[in-house]
């Protein structure tokens, strides 16, 4: 226990956990409300498919520009206020999204994004500042309540949309948000700054001089484009093997449904034993046999190959937070670790579904981009085992 947890009562550090809750509840349901809902925005919109493609990949690029910067506005302001403003932030862009134009729509989509990219950086410093000695359960709770945020939105959008309509379906999500920030405030009377005086161009280059960080970050990149693209093609990769769209509807609610598992049970596990690199070779163990599953074998087993898929997606997602907390020397360190790993992992991921795309229309097929994932899992393997190593960035 450190010396900011001794200076936190019971009920303190109850509230500070809420908190933590219910941000990492709030980080991506403002994203995966708008997949399910693209027919009815492409309705009302009038928007083209081209444009609705870069609506949901705005975020993913603020991810990547603003999660380098966020070191910068925690030496600023410190890090609650910092998360205050990032949840003002969310609030606002949400909101924007319901006035009916195309400005409000893309610009709300884009400060939700640079609000989110905050969060998603400085939820691992706070599990490195406040629970050290319970970085995997923390990691747990913090990566299984996102997953739980994301398939929620997924799944209760189109029957919402019915009701009420693709804006305010959009807008409900401002609830979460509200609440967060109203369970945050307290802890606004705490003013935690880096130690480091190092500025922007200082933090890159002492990071970009570790290996240990470019693992990290490399790990971090590779896991996510896989997501994104699993997210963005799986249903028109089992539709194209005779599947209907309602059946690979829910084959995607199932792979990230045991996603969340993955997720939950990954830092669980990985924080009581010693080495992580078993973790990491079962994981891609995992992934590459539902990746061939899907390649070489029928549909019958396509509930199989997706659940494992998806249990090794949120697996590596967990496991990719975890190693910037283990990785990490003091709270300083995992806020530039994963501001540079994040940065990296979604400038990647903000690639992935296109360049799936672009092989697919090349070959014809889906051998050819199924086969590219498969080589990406020995790239994960290099660079997870190097973030295994029980060392730290000083």
């Amino acid at each position: 226990m450190n010396e900011e947890q001794h200076q936190r009562s019971r009920s303190q550090t109850i509230l500070l956990i809420a908190g933590i809750v219910l941000i990492s509840i709030n980080l991506r349901p403002a994203l995966s409300v708008i997949g399910p809902l693209v027919r009815d925005i492409r309705t009302a919109t009038g928007l083209s498919n081209a444009a609705l493609g870069f609506l949901t990949t705005l975020p993913l690029l603020a991810f990547g520009f603003i999660s380098v910067l966020t070191p910068v506005f925690t030496k600023r302001f410190g890090i609650e206020d910092t998360i205050a403003g990032a949840l003002i932030l969310l609030i606002g862009g949400t909101l924007l999204r319901v006035v009916p134009l195309h400005f409000a729509l893309f610009g709300g989509t884009l400060i939700l994004g640079i609000g989110i990219a905050f969060g998603n950086v400085l939820v691992p410093s706070l599990v490195k500042r406040d629970f050290p000695e319970h970085s995997g359960l923390m990691t747990s709770v913090y990566s299984g309540v996102l997953a739980i945020g994301a398939t929620v939105a997924a799944g209760i959008s189109v029957p919402l949309s019915n009701q009420v309509g693709w804006r305010w379906t959009v807008a409900l999500w401002v609830i979460p948000a509200l609440a967060a920030l109203l369970i945050w405030l307290p802890q606004l009377k705490h003013k935690t700054k880096p130690k480091q005086k190092r500025n922007l161009k200082q933090t890159l280059k002492h990071l970009g001089s570790e290996p240990l960080a470019w693992n990290v970050a490399l790990y971090m990149g590779l896991q996510s484009f896989s997501f994104y693209v699993i997210l963005a093609w799986l249903p028109e990769i089992l539709q194209t093997r005779g599947l209907t769209a309602a059946y690979s509807g829910w084959m995607l609610s199932l792979s990230q449904g045991v996603g969340f598992v993955g997720s939950l049970l990954l830092p669980l596990w990985t924080e009581k034993i010693e080495n992580q690199k078993l973790p990491v070779i079962v994981l891609m163990i995992i992934e590459a046999v539902g990746i061939l599953g899907l390649l070489l074998f029928s549909t019958q087993l396509t509930p199989l190959w997706v659940s494992l898929l998806g249990f090794a997606l949120g697996g590596n997602f967990a496991l990719a937070l975890l190693f910037i907390v283990l990785r990490s020397a003091d709270t300083d360190v995992a806020t530039e670790l994963s501001g540079m790993a994040q940065s990296i992992g979604y400038l990647l991921a903000a690639t992935g579904p296109a360049l799936f795309g672009f092989l697919h229309d090349t070959s014809a097929g889906w051998t050819l981009p199924l086969i590219f994932l498969l080589a990406l899992i020995l790239i994960k393997i290099i660079a997870g085992l190097g973030s295994a190593r029980k060392v730290q960035i000083e």
